[in-house]
């Protein structure tokens, strides 16, 4: 019984420095009981059986507590930043933003629709989310979990008002833009870190690599193999005709199609539990076609970064594009890809 007194007063001391910072003395009491309930024993985490595990006479103040529309929830962010960066912040970290979805069965959760759910593989009822995490060696710490907002809400303002989701909530954004104001929170509050990684839910996206950009980032993230290439040493011309038109002067290829002409190498980028880590990659320096259109909705070549394709032992391939420096290694540029 000591040990388990133990554990549950090192929970009730873990949160201190986020209870200090949610204002009213009465969310000071009630929280560590909520987390409590949610962290301890037992499958069903709804309000009743939680109150009956806690001991407590009736769940009228806790049911307040979670339901209360008073809460201010950026102090708690800003703190969990805080403790993030002094666990594992610094030039060597990488800040992780994922592509997640949560199965739901009914419709009335606020965000839920049929859409493309990872979890299952397929299209399915889901919410779906944008997550931010910083991670340094096998160390990942969460930083955010924000809603993405799909089409069968935004159309329907109706359904929003009745859901509960703020008017300023309602407009459309994409996933790449809400990853981008999770970077600028996460910026302001102080950390720090060295790269950004994300999936091809988001890297698919010129906006999002070209936001990073701006805010002078580096970053690795995943593509489509379909993504549009061209080689490093693409020119531009000026094309004669009624208007004189900026040209490259050869076509682009897809990210595929180039990488299986190269040699692909065994790299080996960490130690894991069973040994190193290896597969096969292939990497070249390209410039993307995610410039200006310049006809039939085909773009100019974009800055030059590297492309780089992993080869795995399924057999599966995956593609990715980082701006990292020119002269980075093989076995750095394939830790980066891998990292999240």
């Amino acid at each position: 019984m000591a040990g388990v007194r133990e554990r549950v007063q090192e929970l009730d001391a873990w949160p201190a420095p986020f209870l200090a910072v949610t204002g009213r003395k009465t969310r000071r009491v009630w929280a560590p009981l909520y987390l409590r309930g949610l962290l301890g024993p037992g499958d069903r985490k709804s309000l009743s059986p939680m109150v009956a595990r806690l001991g407590l006479p009736g769940h009228d103040q806790l049911q307040h507590f979670i339901a209360s529309p008073a809460w201010d929830d950026a102090p708690l962010w800003t703190q969990l930043a805080h403790e993030a960066d002094r666990l594992v912040g610094g030039p060597d970290a990488y800040l992780v933003i994922d592509d997640t979805a949560l199965p739901k069965k009914g419709v009335l959760s606020v965000w839920v629709a049929r859409q493309y759910c990872g979890a299952l593989g397929k299209q399915a009822n889901c919410q779906s989310l944008v997550s931010s995490t910083l991670a340094q060696g096998e160390v990942p710490v969460p930083l955010g979990l924000r809603l993405f907002l799909p089409e069968a809400w935004t159309n329907e303002p109706g359904r929003c008002l009745q859901g509960g989701v703020p008017e300023d909530a309602m407009m459309p954004w994409t996933k790449g833009k809400i990853a981008l104001a999770e970077i600028d929170r996460i910026q302001a509050a102080g950390v720090r870190f060295g790269t950004v990684l994300a999936d091809a839910g988001c890297g698919t996206s010129a906006a999002f690599r070209h936001g990073l950009d701006a805010r002078g980032l580096r970053w690795a993230v995943g593509i489509a193999k379909n993504q549009k290439i061209y080689d490093a040493d693409v020119r531009i011309v000026a094309r004669v005709g009624r208007a004189c038109k900026p040209t490259p002067d050869r076509e682009p290829c897809d990210a595929e199609t180039l990488l299986a002409g190269l040699k692909w190498r065994h790299v080996a980028w960490r130690h894991g539990t069973r040994g190193k880590l290896t597969a096969r990659f292939a990497m070249c320096r390209v410039r993307v076609g995610d410039g200006p259109t310049w006809g039939n909705n085909r773009h100019l070549p974009g800055a030059e970064v590297w492309l780089v394709g992993e080869w795995r032992s399924s057999g599966e391939r995956k593609y990715y594009l980082s701006n990292l420096p020119a002269d980075t290694t093989r076995r750095d540029l394939a830790g980066a890809t891998k990292a999240r």
